[in-house]
């Protein structure tokens, strides 16, 4: 290894990733369903090390290191280096032979999870618009947080569009969920307090966003591209 790793970096209480690779190390392998351990032994580096690296934000692996790390996340050095940060999904070449499925309703809700980051299609004057929304998933509805006048916020009363995805461009795969349903701005002050308090996250867009729209769903539909 390039550097010196401190005596105590092997503790087993994990400690929240703090570095830009840190963060991508820890989201990558908690998206394989993968431990530190299991992820540092796939890597063959030490558990310490592993440790120090997600949790140090000037820690600095050799190139060699960061490629067995890629390997072992099946994903690719410049993804975890985040050289890729800036660029749209998917611009890998597509797989030599492709599985293309349906996702059951099981599946689609699945993927759907509890939260995450989906687009919401809604219709404007001058055309249909599709803007990110930080999501949740409460009682089967989709639900997110937006503005007065925000783009989003168009959707009360409406019929939309709203999907979520996921690629790998290591793998050229990925799956996506397309929900379409009814949207309603939420009203009601009980209703309101219970998102409030059920909420992952704040939205990323930062700023006063204490609109609560909900979509509940008419049909649901996924499909999944895998090697």
């Amino acid at each position: 290894m390039s550097e010196r790793i401190p005596a105590d970096a092997g503790a087993t209480v994990e400690e929240r990733p703090r570095g830009d690779l840190g963060r991508r190390v820890s989201a990558r392998r908690a998206r394989l369903g993968l431990s530190r351990r299991e992820t540092a032994d796939r890597a063959g580096v030490a558990l310490s090390y592993l440790s120090h690296l997600e949790e140090h934000p000037d820690a600095a692996p050799d190139r060699g290191t960061l490629r067995s790390l890629a390997a072992a996340l099946e994903t690719t050095v410049s993804e975890l280096a985040g050289g890729t940060a800036e660029l749209p999904p998917g611009r890998e070449q597509a797989a030599r032979a492709p599985e293309f499925t349906e996702l059951d309703a099981g599946e689609c809700q699945a993927r759907l999870g509890t939260h995450g980051v989906g687009r919401i299609a809604v219709a404007a004057d001058d055309g249909p618009l599709v803007v990110p929304v930080n999501y949740d998933v409460i009682d089967g509805a989709i639900v997110f947080r937006t503005a007065a006048g925000a783009t989003p916020s168009l959707a009360d009363g409406h019929r939309v569009a709203f999907e979520a995805d996921r690629i790998d461009d290591a793998f050229s795969s990925g799956w996506s969920v397309l929900v379409r349903g009814q949207a309603r701005i939420v009203t009601d002050p009980e209703q309101i307090r219970r998102l409030d308090a059920e909420a992952f996250s704040a939205p990323w867009a930062g700023g006063r966003r204490d609109l609560w729209v909900r979509v509940e769903p008419r049909t649901v539909t996924g499909r999944r591209i895998a090697v």
